[in-house]
């Protein structure tokens, strides 16, 4: 990815922070195409010179923004100590994961709607699911090693139907919704064990 180096001076990374709060917002209320460069340094309480000292376009933001996101997901432990039962190994996991999805829902409303107009940003993505599936299939892989794990699941299928669901969520306001933690967990415990009552 094309992105620009990291400010050294803390007076410079606020004023950049600040860009990328506003951009969050406004990509996330109007999209990428109707969000100006104006509109994003006016939110961040800086000339539209500030931006330009940061970001070479609004499309290298979002590049950043992006990789702020895959860069958070990446840090979420697969297997969190002290969360007690696999259970709430797994709610807990998906709520982090959820989380970071939601406070990013403006970059990825503004990356889908980028991406149907520019090749390389589609292909980025390819490459972003095919690693957010990859880490997917690891963690159901360790799981299904378990005692009481269902052997024939295709993993790398289930993997991949996961993926592709919590995509979509990210584009919706489902995330927002307090069952949907113990939902997805269910769909992952009943998936991957023989008795998901016992897990």
């Amino acid at each position: 990815m094309d992105l620009p180096p990291e400010p050294a001076q803390k007076r410079s990374r606020e004023k950049r922070d600040a860009l990328l709060r506003a951009a969050l917002e406004l990509f996330g209320r109007d999209g990428f195409e109707a969000t100006a460069i104006g509109a994003i340094a006016t939110r961040a309480r800086t000339a539209v010179g500030g931006f330009y000292q940061h970001f070479r376009s609004k499309r290298q933001l979002l590049l950043v923004l992006m990789d702020d996101l895959l860069r958070k997901l990446d840090r979420i432990d697969l297997q969190p100590a002290g969360a007690g039962t696999l259970r709430g190994t797994i709610e807990t996991v998906l709520r982090a994961g959820l989380a970071t999805d939601l406070a990013y829902a403006g970059a990825y409303r503004a990356w889908r709607e980028a991406r149907l107009s520019d090749r390389q940003l589609a292909a980025l993505d390819q490459r972003i699911r095919a690693w957010t599936t990859a880490r997917l299939h690891t963690s159901f892989s360790t799981l299904q090693q378990l005692p009481g794990a269902r052997r024939e699941v295709d993993v790398a299928l289930f993997a991949s139907l996961m993926d592709h669901l919590f995509w979509d969520l990210l584009g919706t306001k489902m995330l927002t919704n307090s069952q949907l933690v113990g939902a997805l967990t269910e769909i992952i415990v009943r998936t991957l064990f023989e008795d998901a009552a016992g897990i």
